[in-house]
């Protein structure tokens, strides 16, 4: 074994030059990565290659043998072998891992087809355009236009979409209102004050997330990280309390954006339970003159009679 490795160590260090002046003459023939040049060419058969060769034939004199012709054969077609198998391999390597890149995006874009599908459906289909308000608008709806310009301009349509779910639940809940009580009935205008109230106050709260997310416009949250992440050893005091101060302040803002947000959910949660209440209320005559149930006892008891009419006939 020892003369086979120390055969293998003078085949591989004769190819070194044939290799490198194909290699200096064209990277792509002498090496197996997908980006060859000239300089990984001199790396690889000047100091890489050599050093493994000299390493191997050093281990291999301690046994007293010689070098053997299997050994020596080997060597010289080891880097013939090595580089299209090398290349093989990165190119395995790449595909694989272009293959788990295109299933990340393919998962990032199906959660987020999913995510609009969702906002889509809790939006119930009904979206405002601040530029453009419906044309039978009332305070509530114009109001909810104008939250939703604030955000739209401080750059946060994550949060702007509570408009329009705050717009959808509110044309529901008016629509069942309208449905259920005439416009003069005392009950109508009360539970549409305070349809009102309650909207008023979620477009209140859009107006605060607008103001606070305008003050952490400018702020590069991702900035901040990556140079405190990177660069923590080589900032100076008074830029590193700066920065973590900047984040500081980023992280205190989200958590009052997000309470906010709460305060919302809690809104909108509020308009279905009206919705639902409001759609349980019978308030219209009943059109059958009998109760269902007597005039489905009825129509049995007609089936069968019929049915014995026949059989006596």
């Amino acid at each position: 074994m020892l003369g086979f490795f120390q055969g293998f160590a003078y085949g591989l260090f004769i190819t070194c030059l044939p290799w490198f002046l194909i290699g200096m003459i064209n990277p792509r023939l002498a090496l197996g990565t997908l980006t060859p040049d000239r300089f990984q060419v001199i790396i690889r058969y000047w100091l890489t290659v050599p050093f493994i060769a000299m390493l191997l034939w050093l281990t291999s004199l301690w046994g007293g043998f010689g070098p053997s012709l299997l050994g020596w054969l080997a060597g010289l077609g080891a880097l013939a072998v090595a580089v299209p198998l090398e290349r093989r391999i990165r190119g395995w390597l790449m595909k694989r891992k272009q293959r788990r890149l295109e299933a990340q995006l393919a998962a990032e874009a199906a959660r987020r087809e999913q995510q609009h599908a969702q906002e889509a459906s809790e939006k119930g289909g009904a979206t405002l355009d601040p530029q453009h308000p419906p044309a039978n608008a009332d305070d509530v709806i114009r109001a909810l236009c104008a939250a939703k310009e604030r955000l739209i301009a401080v750059s946060q349509p994550q949060l702007a979409v509570q408009a329009d779910r705050l717009y959808s639940r509110y044309l529901r809940v008016t629509n069942v209102l309208l449905e259920r009580f005439d416009r003069s009935e005392l009950a109508f205008e009360r539970s549409r004050t305070l349809i009102a109230e309650v909207c008023f106050g979620a477009v209140d709260n859009l107006t605060r997330m607008a103001a606070q997310a305008s003050g952490i416009a400018g702020v590069d949250g991702d900035f901040v990280r990556r140079r405190l992440s990177r660069e923590r050893n080589s900032l100076s005091l008074t830029e590193r309390a700066t920065l973590e101060r900047r984040l500081t302040l980023l992280t205190e803002t989200q958590q009052h954006l997000d309470e906010l947000s709460a305060r919302n959910e809690a809104a909108l949660t509020a308009l279905d339970d009206a919705a639902v209440a409001m759609a349980r209320i019978d308030t219209g005559r009943p059109q059958a003159s009998v109760d269902a149930d007597q005039a489905l006892r009825d129509l049995s008891h007609f089936v069968e009679r019929a049915e014995r009419y026949g059989r006596q006939r």
